[in-house]
This record gives C-alpha cells, sequence and structure tokens, in this order.
C-alpha cells in the first residue's frame, strides 16, 4: 500500500552538506554555470560524496535542460525490499527543500508494470537516488519525480520495465516533459589504470545505446558498477523513446581527488539524447 509521507534526507552530513546554505554553495563550486544546456531524454549520473563524484554529477547536470519531471533508476545497496521497488505517494526531503513525488504518473507506471511493486522500504536508507536530487533541485526547485530501485540482475525484467516506463511516457504523450535518471558508480576499489581500462569498455557500450555490450562487457571483464541494472533500464527506455546518442561529460576517479590511485572508485556523467 503507498504511504503519503515525507521520507526524510538519510545521508545528509554523510555524502553532502546538511544545511541549505552550505549546500548550496557546495553545488556552486561542483557545477559550470556557463555549460551550454542540451535537451536529454537521459542521463547517467554518480551517487558517491560529493566531494569524490560531485564534480563529475555537478558538470554533467549543468549541461542537461532540465525537464518538469524526473525518474529516478538507481540501485537498491541495502538488499531491503522488493527486486523491483517504486514509491507512488509522498515526498522526498533534502536541505534544499521537498521534492514531490508525481503520484499520477508513478501510479501509471506501477499499473503497466508486470515486475515493479510498491515498496518504500527499498528508499528508506537508499542514498543513490537520494544523492542526486539536490544537484537537480538547485537547476529546478519545482521538479517531480518518480523513484524506482532495482535488487536484480534479471536481464530480461529490467530490459522490459525500461520498455514499459518508455510506454506509459509515450501513451500519456509526456515525451517532452520526462527525463530518466540512471544512478550508478563505476568500478570499485580497484588500481587506477585497471578501473579505467574496464571503465573505458563499459562507457563506450553505454555511448554506443548498447545495453547487450554493456552487460558482456560486465560480466567478461568482471566490473564492478553497481548501478548497472538502472543502465539497462535507462537504456532500454531511452531507445523506445528515440534516443539517437550520448556523450561523456566527465569521467574522474577518487584517485584523482584524493592521490592514492591504489584503491579507486570511478564516476561517469552521461548525456543520452
Amino acid at each position: 500500500m503507498a504511504e503519503s509521507k515525507i521520507r526524510e534526507a538519510r545521508v545528509a552530513g554523510q555524502f553532502y552538506l546538511p544545511t541549505a546554505e552550505g549546500l548550496k554553495r557546495q553545488i556552486e563550486s561542483l557545477i559550470d554555470q556557463g555549460a551550454q544546456k542540451k535537451d536529454a531524454l537521459a542521463c547517467m549520473l554518480p551517487h558517491a560524496g560529493y566531494q569524490y563524484s560531485g564534480r563529475v554529477a555537478g558538470e554533467t547536470v549543468s549541461r542537461i535542460k532540465m525537464r518538469e519531471k524526473v525518474i529516478l533508476l538507481g540501485p537498491n545497496h541495502t538488499g531491503f525490499g522488493s527486486p523491483f521497488s517504486i514509491v507512488t505517494e509522498g515526498s522526498w526531503k533534502t536541505p534544499l527543500g521537498e521534492v514531490t513525488i508525481d503520484s499520477a504518473l508513478a501510479k501509471k507506471i506501477l499499473a503497466n508494470s508486470k515486475y515493479l511493486e510498491e515498496n518504500s522500504v527499498a528508499h528508506a536508507h537508499e542514498h543513490s537516488l537520494e544523492v542526486e536530487l539536490p544537484f537537480l533541485q538547485y537547476f529546478k526547485p519545482d521538479l517531480q519525480i518518480v523513484p524506482i530501485a532495482f535488487l536484480s540482475d534479471e536481464i530480461e525484467s529490467l530490459k522490459e520495465i525500461g520498455r514499459e516506463i518508455a510506454r506509459v511516457i509515450q501513451d500519456n504523450h509526456l515525451t517532452g516533459e520526462v527525463m530518466l535518471l540512471a544512478s550508478s558508480d563505476m568500478t570499485h576499489y580497484e588500481p587506477q589504470n585497471t578501473a579505467k581500462n574496464k571503465d573505458k569498455e563499459a562507457i563506450h557500450a553505454i555511448l554506443e545505446l548498447n545495453e547487450e555490450k554493456l552487460i558482456e562487457k560486465i560480466y567478461r571483464l568482471k566490473i564492478s558498477m553497481c548501478g548497472w541494472a538502472p543502465v539497462i533500464v535507462m537504456l532500454s527506455a531511452a531507445k523506445k523513446l528515440g534516443a539517437k546518442g550520448a556523450s561523456l561529460i566527465k569521467y574522474q576517479t577518487s584517485g584523482d581527488v584524493t592521490g592514492d590511485n591504489s584503491s579507486v572508485v570511478g564516476y561517469a556523467g552521461i548525456i543520452i539524447f
């Protein structure tokens, strides 16, 4: 059953600054105010602490012409909830204010999916979608969201969920109003050169809009990309919505920030149009 309530910020003070003023200044230090904006069907953003991945996320979002609604697709790191968990009511709170869930759109997506289940437990303590919100709010304070978390590697199910989401967007004439956002970090805790080489292969597949190639690379090269499932959903949906291409906006690793290249995490920001 849907719960109409406020989801409080869980990682404020950990992944990003906990006050509105401090967070706004933090975001302003990470974005590109003069960037030329592009209309985007979808994007991929990282979700680590802002000191590590914030510049990748910030520079990517800076180049997106924000739409009214964002469908947030993220991995479920906590292990709680359903394999495919959507929330259809309420709002999410960050230090910059509340973001309302688009209940009408969320309920249509739920009603037209064979896989998605209403489940707020999966989202209660999950950071992968929350950390994207302040960047989105900064550029569009009145945006609405649909949060979906994935705890499954059923490839055909993931691709079909993407197509289901795209059909709802098309059938309700929302193609120009909705953007899909897949939240994912890249390789985890490997040496800098290894991480960069693996991530280059995964990024190339995403830029080709080729989920089959991405899956093949992940399994063959053992790429520890935590959000590959939501990226598969995003690619499947974007292609059905008419995606023509993609651009890598920025890639870096935690080693580029800390100077420790012995064990890094990779971060990529990609726009699909």
